[in-house]
């Protein structure tokens, strides 16, 4: 099916406004794979998605409002992946518990390089540096609560960035 100019358009202004690609897509009644497309013709020819959505997001807010926008969606891919990894019913208990400490970890990192920029975030990162080590020493010392763990770690962690965030 053949798209206006003027849609695609609109696609590309609400990507850039702060929707999800897939979150355009439904919006415009356009199939997710067809908006993706556009997005990878788009960057093909110099027009890339996502650095117009960071300019405007810095113009908008400064690398502050940047920095916590970057992590709120670090904090969703990761969230999606622990879901994804605690419904999984190939994966071993204890090598969930080892893919969830390696997560937590890349969590932790991840809040603290941000909180260079923005320094509302330290707290979180101290925070999350607490629950990843933890996730660790329970992991190491106490390998039959990890299953207690899994079902513990990702709400707490919704807590921290609640309380600290």
């Amino acid at each position: 099916m053949a798209y206006s100019a003027k849609l695609k358009t609109a696609v590309r202004s609400d990507f850039i406004r702060g929707l999800t690609l897939k979150g355009a897509a439904e919006k415009s009644k356009v199939p997710y794979d067809t908006v993706r497309s556009w997005k990878r013709a788009a960057k093909a020819a110099g027009d890339d998605w996502e650095n117009a959505k960071a300019a405007a997001r810095i113009s908008s807010g400064g690398i502050k409002t940047l920095t916590a926008v970057l992590i709120e969606d670090f904090v969703h891919l990761f969230q999606s992946t622990i879901d994804e990894i605690k419904l999984a019913k190939d994966i071993d208990p204890l090598k969930k518990a080892e893919a969830i400490s390696r997560l937590s970890d890349a969590y932790q990192k991840t809040v603290k390089a941000s909180g260079a920029s923005n320094p509302e975030l330290a707290r979180l990162a101290i925070a999350m540096d607490v629950l990843q080590r933890q996730s660790e020493f329970i992991r190491r010392n106490h390998p039959e609560m990890k299953e207690s763990l899994l079902t513990i770690i990702e709400p707490f962690g919704k807590e921290l960035s609640r309380v600290y965030g």
